[in-house]
């Protein structure tokens, strides 16, 4: 290397390590921002502890269609629509639709033997869920009108209802409720470990957030499956049709202004991918239409914050009862924006320009001066700084620093993550615990097997987000092939 170009070198590390500081100041900006976004989380985990919404026995029962989107799922269709039939709630009010998306098996014809209405689809384009429940929707207002219905749920072919589903969700609908949401059990929990973090990460859901949000009467958010909405969010028909739809319906149901409850007493449940590619890719397509609903739906949350112009105001109203409601319209448009804002994504894009590209050349100009190695405070590095004290690391100026501070600041990532885990472990304890009635019997050395590995679903989460960000993700459905069946079920609950 020559003298010139060792020195035009020496001065762009030296002008980026000048940027340090003011890039410390944009970082603790962010992190700032980031945790405004966070300050719900801990009051909605103390609630969802103690609380739930609860709704009173429904005076009118109300006549509802069931939607299903079934591609190839000749496996389990028939057990759905036979868990259906089963309800004590009266079947001359329920309609059951499906629609058999681009399958190449038997689906239509057990719906049909089994008693639902069946439209074919046939889109080679147009593959997500999303388009599947456009056409359906459209075929319903052809045939019926949608106003036919008061109501509509929907479904995944795998679901399974617990008999009083719909009768438990009429509750909510009677109560005046226009989008409910349910609980999600797991009808696979030990079928592998995949599908217990799975499942554990639908209960924490319901815990963390489902249960808080509808006792305060705000909005919880939709997943996919297994709610029910007012024959109103569609009658201009159904419009959501990206990679994760359920992200875009509860983003523009907050938008205007709709309240997303959920019934704890209405049980459903759901079948869990077991193979770890199926899982993988699962989770890919999930973070994709995650950042594509923040791109199209984070600045009309982001606005309603601060501008409300759906809360209607109404002549008979005092004066608190319209601030009253704007208020917690705002209150819900924060609390959807601060879901859909990439967390990961922008933690990793301020920790890479600060820490590894400013301060390493920061320390390349001043060197390292008694830098701790352990300095981020989690309970492992407490407990190791209070058993071996403060490791430090001090060198002088130049390429040694540079590449040291690079090795201690990649280090106390890794090390914060390994740290994170063993936390998160507890969560998968807390869940055991708190849920201990509604979760099938399971021995308790795969509950510690599945509390050890429940960290991995964040950790998955976490990466296909960031290969999101690069990658074209398509929709392919899940394989479904469980021959568990609601009496099954009921008869394991009648033993346990």
């Amino acid at each position: 290397m020559t003298l010139l170009t060792a020195s035009i070198i020496d001065n762009v590390v030296n002008i980026i390590g000048s940027l340090y500081q003011p890039g410390m100041e944009i970082y603790s900006l962010i992190g700032i921002f980031l945790t405004i976004l966070a300050l719900r989380d801990k009051p909605y985990m103390l609630i969802g502890l103690f609380f739930t919404r609860k709704f009173k026995r429904a005076e009118n029962q109300h006549k509802y269609a069931v939607c299903i989107p079934a591609r190839n799922e000749e496996a389990v269709i028939a057990n759905l629509i036979a868990s259906i039939h089963k309800q004590d709630y009266p079947q001359e009010l329920i309609t059951i639709f499906v629609v058999a998306d681009n399958c190449t098996d038997n689906t239509a014809k057990i719906a049909r033997e089994n008693g639902a209405i069946c439209y074919e689809r046939f889109n080679d384009q147009e593959k997500t869920k999303g388009f599947a429940l456009k056409y359906l929707f459209e075929r319903i207002q052809e045939d019926y009108g949608t106003d036919s219905f008061e109501g509509y749920f929907i479904f995944d072919s795998d679901n399974l209802l617990k008999k009083d589903y719909i009768s438990r969700m009429n509750d909510s609908f009677d109560a005046g409720e226009k989008i409910i949401t349910s609980y999600r059990a797991t009808k696979n929990f030990t079928e592998s470990w995949i599908a217990s973090t799975y499942a554990l990460h639908w209960l924490r859901s319901i815990r963390y957030y489902h249960r808080a949000r509808s006792f305060l009467h705000l909005a919880t958010n939709i997943q996919g499956t297994g709610f029910l909405f007012s024959n109103e969010i569609v009658k201009n028909g159904w419009k959501y049709t990206s990679l994760t739809e359920d992200r875009a319906l509860t983003a523009d149901c907050v938008v205007d202004g709709y309240e997303i409850s959920y019934n704890d007493e209405a049980i459903f449940y759901d079948e869990q991918p077991v193979n770890l590619k199926v899982a993988l890719r699962q989770r890919l397509r999930w973070s994709k239409g995650h950042l594509l609903a923040f791109a199209e739906s984070g600045w009309g949350l982001f606005r309603n914050i601060f501008i409300d112009r759906n809360t209607q105001r109404y002549d008979q109203d005092k004066w608190y009862d319209y601030l009253w409601r704007t208020i917690r319209h705002r209150f819900m448009s924060y609390d959807t924006f601060a879901q859909l804002v990439p967390k990961n994504i922008v933690n990793l894009s301020r920790w890479i320009v600060l820490k590894l590209i400013l301060y390493p050349c920061a320390c390349y100009q001043l060197g390292i001066e008694n830098v701790h190695i352990l300095y981020n405070e989690t309970y492992l590095s407490t407990i190791i700084r209070s058993i071996f004290g403060n490791i430090t690391v001090s060198t002088d100026p130049g390429v040694e620093a540079y590449f040291m501070c690079l090795v201690i600041t990649i280090w106390a990532r890794l090390f914060y993550r390994v740290c994170k885990y063993f936390v998160n472990i507890w969560v998968a304890v807390y869940l055991f615990v708190i849920e201990y009635r509604r979760i099938m019997k399971i021995s308790i050395w795969k509950k510690i097997l599945y509390c050890f590995t429940w960290p991995i679903f964040d950790i998955i989460g976490r990466y296909t987000q960031y290969l999101a960000l690069f990658m074209k993700v398509e929709w392919k459905p899940i394989p479904h092939k469980s021959k568990i069946t609601i009496d099954d079920i009921a008869k394991e609950q009648e033993n346990a």
